[in-house]
């Protein structure tokens, strides 16, 4: 699934810095605007959502706030969430599955996972998640149970998602740090489900 690194070429980059450069002279946007999106750009993590996603395991409280407002909740770990679109969580459960993709192009909760990875970004992915998902799970080696239902979720440039995998089998007792450790990226878009081996063995 995944697809090779293409740099941006020389004239989409003259092309973005004329934009930014027009921004500026129509005060739309400031150089220190800029900076500060930069760094916040560049210190989103999926450490962050992992943290979010072992603390709503262990917490009822903010299980129930990140479930109805993930913006405000992503707020509560000192993400600013200024200028991105509302947060919404999944929650998976023994009977439903969510599979995250954007079918126009890479929407992505940055702000609380990073940047997407490029499959995320392929047209195959965008294509087959929603065409054959359990095909496309089956490629991360997740195979669900028969009974169990897929939903494939669209994020969008006006909604962003992310997944609250099911907490592993026999986690009972983890720090939430032990917990943040199992998950992953893939988690939370939901191409994987996180397991307590992962966590065991680090722990070891």
């Amino acid at each position: 699934m995944s697809t090779p690194y293409k740099a941006p070429s020389a004239e989409n980059i003259a092309l973005l810095e004329k934009l930014v450069a027009a921004l500026k002279r129509r005060g739309i946007v400031t150089e220190e605007e800029i900076a500060r999106r930069r760094e916040t750009a560049e210190r989103a993590s999926p450490e962050t959502g992992a943290r979010m996603v072992a603390r709503a395991w262990t917490d009822p409280a903010f299980r129930e706030l990140l479930l109805r407002d993930g913006t405000a909740a992503a707020e509560s770990f000192g993400v600013s969430m200024k200028g991105n679109p509302p947060l919404g969580v999944l929650e998976d459960t023994a009977e439903v599955h969510h599979l995250v993709v954007c079918t126009l192009c890479s929407c992505y909760p940055r702000a609380v996972i990073g940047y997407p990875p490029h499959w995320y970004k392929s047209a195959a992915y965008r294509a087959r998640a929603v065409r054959e998902p359990r095909a496309v799970l089956a490629e991360w080696g997740t195979v669900l149970p028969a009974g169990v239902q897929v939903r494939v979720v669209d994020s969008t440039a006006d909604y962003r998602w992310m997944v609250l995998p099911l907490r592993p089998e026999g986690t009972e007792g983890w720090s939430e740090e032990r917990l943040a450790s199992l998950v992953t990226r893939d988690h939370l878009v939901g191409v994987a489900l996180p397991g307590a081996t992962a966590g065991a063995a680090a722990a070891a």
